[in-house]
C-alpha cells in the first residue's frame, strides 16, 4: 500500500499532465478519506472515468521514477557529507518521501522521461476525451531562505531539501476543499465543529469536530521539530504552510482553554493585480515615488497584505530596484522579475521587526516592504527610512486616514511628536484606508477605499496639528485620486454592488445612508 505522501504525490502529477483537474484530485482525496487509506486515488480516477488504465500506470512510472531520483539524490549528498543519507521526520529517506521533496527532481524527471503519459487524443473509460499533456517545463523558483515545506515550486538544481515535517494527510485535505470553495480562513478549533470563511462568513465545514488530542495532534503534525519547540516555549506560533501545487496559508496555532486551535488564511499563489483585487488602477501611481511612505491601513481581515503585494508587483515589473520585504510570516513569493527581491521573515531571518530595519539601512534597499507597524521603534525605523531616500510601504491596523495619521503620531511621547509632525508630513506620500464589504448577492466581497494623497494641504494640516480637518481636504481632493470611505460605498450601493445594511454597518457618517 503506497504511503499517503506517495498517494498525494500521484495526483500532483495527473494534475501536472491536466490528466485531472484540482477539483477532481480534492473529489477523490474526500472518497478516498471516507473509504479508508487502503483505497487508492489511482483507481478512483480510473473508476470514475477520469484517466485509463494505461495512463494509470505511466503515472505510477513517472511517480517510481521521481522517487528512485530523489533516493539517489538524498544518497549522494549523504556520501558527500561523509555520512548516511539523512532520515526525515517520518522515517528513513528511502521509504518516507515527503512529496515536497520528491518534486525538486521534477525538472530533471521531465527531460530524462523517455516515455510521457499519452493523454493527447486519448479516450477516458466514459468515452470522454483527455486533455492532452503539457511538456513546457516550469521555472523554478528563486532561493529565499523558506524551508522546502513552504515552497510553492521546485528549488534550483542541486538544491538540497532540509529536512521536513511529517505531512498531515487530514488538514491537507481540508485546506484543500477550502480552496476548491474558496474559503479566506480555515477555523479548527478544539470541541467545535471546523469553520471556513467564505464571502466574510464563517460556516461549518461539515464532520465531526476537532476536538481534544485529535485535534491537537492535526495540527500540530504540520510543524517542524524547531516549531514544535517554539510552540511548547511559547504557546502560540505564526508560520507559512504549503501544499504543493494547491496553495499557500498563513497559520497560527495557539493553546486556549479547551486545547489546542488553529487557524489557516489563504495567500494567493502569486502576486495579484490591482484588477484582479477590484482596485483602481490609479492606485499604480503610488508605485512611481522612489522616496517616503505608503501605508496600507484597515481592520483585521480586510486584504490590506494582498494589496501590499499587489503594489510590490508592479514595482517588481517595471523597475529596476531592490526590494527588501520584512514580514511574520513571509505571505506572497515574490520572485525576482526586473527587480532584486529578498524577503525575510521575522524569527526565522531576524529577531525583530526594528532589528531588520536597523539592518535594511545597510542593506542597499531602494523599497522596504513591513508587514506590520507595530510599535514605537518600528515605525520610528519606517520614518527614518522613508526620510533617507527609501519608498517605505507598510500596513497598519486603522480604520481610516485621520486615525492612521494620529496612530503614527500617539505613539510617541509628547516631548518628541511636534519633530515627529514635521517628519510626518514630510515623508508620508498616500494611506489607502480599505474594507471588504459582503456582497448583495451573497457571492463576494468587494473592497470600499478611502484614499488619501498626502499633497502641500495635508502635509500643512499634519504639521500644525490639525489632522482633524483632513476630512475637508478628502471631500474636496477628487480630482488628484482622494476618496472618502462614505463615497466609496455610497458609489458600490448606488450600482447594487451591497447592500444598504452593509453600508450603514461601515460606514463613518451615518446620515447619508438612511433609508
Amino acid at each position: 500500500m503506497s504511503s499517503p505522501e506517495q498517494e498525494l504525490l500521484l495526483g500532483r502529477i495527473a494534475v501536472h499532465h491536466k490528466l485531472i483537474s484540482m477539483d477532481q484530485l480534492v473529489e477523490a482525496t474526500l472518497q478516498q478519506g471516507k473509504e479508508g487509506p487502503e483505497r487508492r486515488l489511482g483507481d478512483i480516477f480510473v473508476e470514475n472515468g477520469w484517466i485509463t488504465q494505461d495512463q494509470l500506470q505511466k503515472l505510477l512510472e513517472i511517480q517510481k521514477d521521481l522517487l528512485a531520483k530523489h533516493r539517489q539524490a538524498q544518497a549522494a549528498a549523504g556520501r558527500g557529507a561523509g555520512a548516511p543519507a539523512p532520515a526525515t521526520a517520518t522515517g528513513p529517506a528511502v521509504k518516507a518521501t515527503s512529496p515536497a521533496a520528491a518534486q525538486s527532481t521534477v525538472p530533471a524527471a521531465r527531460q530524462a522521461r523517455a516515455a510521457p503519459v499519452a493523454a493527447s487524443g486519448s479516450s477516458s473509460a466514459s468515452g470522454r476525451r483527455t486533455a492532452p499533456s503539457s511538456a513546457a517545463p516550469e521555472p523554478a523558483a528563486p532561493p529565499g531562505g523558506l524551508p522546502a515545506s513552504e515552497q510553492m515550486a521546485p528549488p534550483e538544481p542541486g538544491t538540497t531539501w532540509p529536512t521536513l515535517a511529517p505531512r498531515s494527510k487530514g488538514l491537507d485535505t481540508l485546506l484543500m476543499k477550502a480552496v476548491q470553495l474558496k474559503a479566506s480562513d480555515i477555523h479548527v478549533h478544539a470541541g467545535a465543529p471546523i469553520k471556513m470563511r467564505i464571502s466574510g462568513r464563517l460556516i461549518e465545514a461539515g464532520g465531526a469536530p476537532a476536538a481534544g488530542a485529535a485535534g491537537e495532534q492535526l495540527l500540530l503534525q504540520v510543524l517542524t521539530e524547531e516549531q514544535r519547540r517554539h510552540f511548547e516555549d511559547q504557546g502560540e506560533i505564526d508560520f507559512a504552510y504549503t501544499i504543493p501545487d494547491v496553495g499557500r496559508f498563513r497559520a497560527n496555532i495557539y493553546r486556549q482553554l479547551r486545547g489546542v486551535d488553529g487557524t489557516f488564511r489563504l495567500i494567493p499563489p502569486a502576486p495579484p493585480s490591482l484588477e484582479d483585487l477590484g482596485l483602481p488602477s490609479t492606485l499604480a501611481k503610488l508605485t512611481n515615488h522612489h522616496q517616503g511612505m505608503v501605508l496600507v491601513t484597515g481592520p483585521a481581515g480586510c486584504g490590506k497584505s494582498t494589496t501590499l503585494a499587489a503594489l510590490l508587483n508592479i514595482i517588481n515589473e517595471e523597475r529596476r530596484d531592490h526590494i527588501l520585504t520584512i514580514e511574520d510570516p513571509i505571505e506572497c513569493l515574490h520572485p525576482s522579475k526586473r527587480c532584486v527581491v529578498n524577503q525575510r521573515q521575522v524569527g526565522r531571518h531576524t529577531e525583530s521587526f526594528a532589528r531588520a530595519l536597523r539592518a535594511a539601512l545597510r542593506e542597499d534597499p531602494d523599497v522596504i516592504a513591513i508587514g506590520e507597524l507595530r510599535d514605537l521603534e518600528t515605525i520610528s525605523l519606517a520614518i527614518t527610512a522613508a526620510e533617507t531616500g527609501h519608498l517605505v510601504l507598510a500596513t497598519l491596523h486603522t480604520n481610516n486616514s485621520i486615525r492612521t495619521i494620529n496612530r503614527v503620531l500617539g505613539v510617541f511621547p509628547p516631548d518628541q511628536q511636534p519633530q515627529i509632525r514635521t517628519m510626518l508630513s514630510e515623508s508620508l506620500r498616500a494611506i489607502i484606508s480599505q474594507r471588504l464589504i459582503p456582497t448583495a448577492d451573497g457571492k463576494g466581497r468587494v473592497a470600499a477605499l478611502e484614499v488619501l494623497i498626502c499633497n502641500k494641504a495635508v502635509a500643512n494640516l499634519i504639521r500644525e496639528d490639525k489632522t482633524f480637518q483632513v476630512r475637508s481636504v478628502l471631500q474636496t481632493g477628487g480630482a488628484q485620486g482622494m476618496c472618502l470611505l462614505d463615497h466609496s460605498l455610497a458609489s458600490l450601493l448606488k450600482a447594487g454592488t451591497i447592500s444598504r445594511d452593509e453600508a450603514l454597518r461601515n460606514c463613518e457618517e451615518t446620515k447619508r445612508f438612511a433609508a
